[in-house]
């Protein structure tokens, strides 16, 4: 599937970089690298995109971030989950589950 055949759905962008600091601090390249990885290079998020929706994220008290050193020695901010970021997460995932199964329904009908 080429991909301008896969934009990313409003709200979609931000689960996805829920999930993507769930486990561990990232910057935004890792973040967008991880995304891409993940899903076999269907999805990519546009730098602009990317941080809109980080800054968006750390204004609502989701994410907190934390200037660090990179693999290349670097300075970047590395994003990480808050408590309400993880209780984000979980209302998120669970809203797009049931989207996704929905969508999946009228897909497979004949």
């Amino acid at each position: 599937m080429a991909r301008d055949d896969l934009q990313l759905l409003q709200g979609t962008l931000d689960v996805l970089v829920l999930k993507s600091v769930s486990r561990e601090p990232r910057h935004g390249y890792e973040i967008a690298r991880w995304i891409r990885a993940t899903t076999d290079a269907e999805l990519q998020v546009e730098d602009r995109a990317l941080y809109v929706s980080l800054h968006r994220m750390e204004e609502r008290g989701w994410l907190e971030a934390e200037w660090g050193a990179t693999e290349n020695k670097r300075t970047a901010k590395y994003y990480q989950l808050t408590p309400e970021g993880r209780r984000q997460l979980a209302a998120k995932t669970k809203t797009w589950s049931r989207y996704a199964t929905a969508v999946s329904k009228i897909l497979q009908t004949a």
